[in-house]
């Protein structure tokens, strides 16, 4: 389709990239550390270190790796929520030449011994709190070394011991584990400062991560990301970023990082593309723990902040979150899911801020489109394609759908993967002609402007007609006795598919009737639940997706 969105761009902003601009993101890593040697890169639990630090003990983790009987592109995993040790790993894995195979911490034996087989990871570092799950299945898997981390290693002296005995003797959050050959973190960084680091040749072309999709649609597979896939990436979200945030300014703006490091929206946005920009990083260990949470963002005066819907919402519902300074706050940004209306309000309410809507998937490296940050309101888009980015969308016949009509995108650009691991058969069902199938319903307006109707497979088929679980639940998101909501098909003998609607309230007074009765309002016929299940809560990603397959299947 013609990019009509060009003409809505900020002056500021390029229809094209540069993808080459730099060799690699070590070449990024590098030039960046250096540039802002004397800033802070990341702060976790009141300890800080600056860029320097950061190149400094990534090189002795990336010395260490090299000489302990890895090679060049090996896979190595990471298994471990927001902590400082999670960038210097990272950093020292890319420095090395290997790749990153981030791990969800969450995983069950099962799901881990799968990740690990797959990407065939030779090395893993995993906070101990986790490590039963890998002695689980250790003997299955190709894994050579194992090094091990605790949450408060990177903290102070006096800090580190005391977190460490809390989490595992008072909070007894370590369970019993027997990895007799595994290595401290710390001992790994020590013998590093004693060797040679030897700065390997890293090709753009060279595999960076292998970033597994959440499993939520199937079988976990291992979207294939290059060196250059991510600093594409990495330059078109510059391109936005750039309308406010100045390459060469000093240090000022800190970001807020809840979303996990190992999520492909976090580790692009917040831990690649700030690095370029000399940002610092606030890393929230325990996003879940909304008074904590609340409580870290009251110390710092943050200027950009992103997460998922259920983030943002759990923070307007959480005492305290209201009487922020929100003085310095820049933009904020919303990607994983879908960005409710009445969130998106009442965000804006709150902190007299628009709450941003992007679009992107693990396999794009992730960004799509968003909003620019000069918007003055929540729209419902999720913005325009980003530069060097080609979107077509195609109706159920494979015909590209006119101005306003809704079709299934398909992107084309240099952040898309190169494809999944192992898998030729499912890659070719996903990319074809270099176009990337998303599996999203969307439709553009003639500003340039896309809408996302919502996920192909989520859609539910009422007699004949489509019913979209997004609009729904944004209806049900309306009533202020609920806190969230799911819309699911579940099977009926006469119209096919019925909704069911999944619910969390706020009070108990609520009754189904009532909330059938909500909906009624705003939604045709067809579209209305013809039942509700109240729930403590509903199951979520790691990022806080909701996840409608696991309560469909129920």
């Amino acid at each position: 389709m013609e990019k009509v969105w060009l003409k809505n761009y900020h002056p500021a902003v390029s229809a094209e990239i540069d993808p080459d601009r730099y060799t690699s993101l070590v070449d990024l890593f590098e030039q960046s550390t250096k540039k802002f040697a004397d800033k802070t890169s990341y702060i976790n639990m009141g300890k800080s270190i600056t860029f320097a630090e950061l190149d400094i003990l990534s090189k002795q983790f990336a010395a260490y790796l090299q000489n302990s009987g890895f090679k060049s592109g090996d896979a190595i995993g990471i298994m471990m929520p927001n902590l400082l040790q999670y960038p210097v790993a990272l950093f020292g894995i890319l420095r090395a030449g290997m790749t990153v195979v981030n791990i969800n911490p969450l995983y069950t034996s099962r799901e881990l011994k799968h990740q690990l087989v797959d990407a065939n990871a030779k090395g893993i570092i995993i906070v101990e709190n986790f490590a039963h799950v890998l002695a689980d299945i250790l003997q299955d898997t190709a894994i050579e070394k194992v090094i091990l981390t605790s949450l408060g290693d990177m903290l102070s002296p006096v800090k580190k011991v005391l977190t460490n005995f809390v989490v595992k003797y008072i909070k007894k959050l370590v369970p019993k584990y027997s990895l007799p050959q595994a290595e401290s973190f710390l001992a790994t960084l020590e013998k590093g400062s004693g060797l040679i680091y030897t700065r390997p040749e890293i090709a753009n072309s060279d595999l960076a991560f292998l970033q597994y999709t959440g499993g939520t649609t199937g079988v976990s597979k291992g979207a294939m990301l290059t060196h250059r896939n991510m600093l594409a990436n990495l330059e078109q979200i510059s391109q936005i970023l750039s309308t406010i945030v100045d390459e060469s300014y000093e240090g000022d703006d800190l970001v807020v990082t809840a979303l996990p490091l190992y999520h492909i929206f976090a580790l692009q946005v917040n831990c690649l593309t700030f690095i370029k920009f000399g940002c610092p990083n606030l890393l929230i260990t325990n996003p879940r723990d909304m008074r904590g949470f609340v409580a870290e963002l009251a110390k710092y005066p943050f200027s950009i902040i992103l997460g998922v819907n259920t983030l943002f919402n759990g923070l307007l519902n959480t005492p305290g979150f209201d009487r922020l300074n929100f003085k310095k706050l820049k933009f904020s940004l919303g990607g994983g899911a879908a960005v409710q209306r009445p969130v998106a309000e009442k965000w804006q309410a709150v902190t007299n801020k628009v709450l941003l809507e992007g679009y992107g998937l693990t396999e794009c490296a992730p960004v799509v489109s968003v909003n620019p940050p000069q918007i003055e309101k929540y729209t419902g888009s999720i913005g325009m394609p980003l530069p060097s980015i080609e979107v077509k969308l195609l109706d159920e016949h494979g015909n590209e759908a006119d101005t306003g009509e809704s079709g299934e995108m398909w992107v084309k650009g240099p952040n898309v993967m190169t494809g999944y691991l192992n898998r030729p058969e499912a890659t070719a069902e996903i990319i074809k002609d270099g176009w990337l199938a998303t599996g999203d319903i969307a439709k553009c307006d003639e500003n340039g402007y896309f809408y996302l109707v919502d996920r192909k497979k989520d859609m539910i088929l009422v007699s004949g007609f489509n019913v979209f679980p997004n609009e729904i639940e944004e209806v049900v998101a309306m009533h202020e006795n609920i806190v969230e909501a799911a819309a699911v098909g579940v099977p009926h003998e006469v119209s096919g598919e019925v909704v069911k609607l999944f619910v969390v309230r706020r009070s108990e007074n609520i009754t189904e009737k009532e909330v059938i009765e909500h909906c009624r309002k705003y939604l045709t016929g067809y579209k209305v639940p013809k039942k509700v299940e109240f729930r403590n809560e509903l199951p979520k990603s790691n990022v806080g997706k909701i996840l409608r397959r696991e309560l469909r299947d129920e």
